[in-house]
């Protein structure tokens, strides 16, 4: 993966103005994912390193230490109760959620997830319950949609609940930028030597969970190898 990081002036063209002091432009490119820039501020990417470092631990603290707002669902679940949700990691919180995937209601298949999420294009949180009672998922920066390219930011993420709901989230580790991967066949989230930090068939019935580089992560799953016993797909409520 080629990582350029541009701040002052850029070394490429002598006649571009400088650039602000506290603003970066990062280029990201790679075989997998379409390449494009971003442009943020200092502090986020200050922001964005900090969840980097913070592989495997349990929701962040806020920032300023600032009370946070719980994260309000819309709809019910099936999956998440107030044990769950005053657990879940930090970046999903303050927001009110709304279900737009459900295996309960609209069945098991990908076709009808990415149907279901044609429209969104807000971040989206990923929760299954395995058969082994198991409830876990990821953060996603983007829409789950069938695309030839990886997609997503280092903002996804991730996470697994412990029978006492303690939660474990797994942040990006910067080694690629293998978020998302998702075509007609399967849905992937983080990848890597041909491992996947969560794995899904085109039945949402059978899933894998392995270590993999993007995320550093544990199996999420009660084993490797898994089968889904319910899942929903939950988006930002605008």
């Amino acid at each position: 993966m080629r990582y350029y990081r541009v701040q002052g002036l850029t070394e490429k063209s002598g006649d571009m103005k400088l650039l602000l002091e506290n603003i970066k432009v990062l280029y990201f490119a790679s075989d997998c994912v379409e390449p494009y820039v971003e442009i943020i501020t200092v502090k986020d990417s200050k922001r964005r390193l900090s969840l980097c470092s913070s592989q495997g631990s349990e929701a962040e603290e806020p920032e300023d230490q600032e009370e946070v707002d719980l994260p309000v669902l819309g709809d019910h679940s099936q999956l998440l109760d107030e044990h769950h949700l005053k657990r879940i990691p930090a970046r999903t919180q303050g927001y009110k959620w709304q279900l737009v995937y459900s295996t309960a209601i609209h069945g098991s298949s990908l076709k009808t997830l990415y149907r279901n999420m044609a429209d969104l294009d807000s971040p989206v949180l990923l929760v299954i319950k395995d058969m082994h009672k198991k409830v876990f998922g990821a953060f996603s920066s983007e829409p789950f949609r069938v695309s030839k390219y990886c997609y997503g930011t280092g903002e996804t993420f991730l996470f697994s609940f412990n029978p006492d709901f303690q939660v474990r989230a797994y942040r990006w580790s910067g080694e690629n930028s293998y978020f998302v991967s998702s075509n007609l066949e399967s849905l992937a989230i983080g990848g890597g030597g041909g491992r996947f930090g969560l794995w899904l068939d085109d039945d949402l019935y059978h899933g894998s969970s392995f270590s993999c580089p993007t995320f550093h992560n544990e199996s999420l799953s009660s084993h490797e190898d898994f089968i889904v016993q319910d899942l929903e797909i939950w988006t930002v409520q605008n």
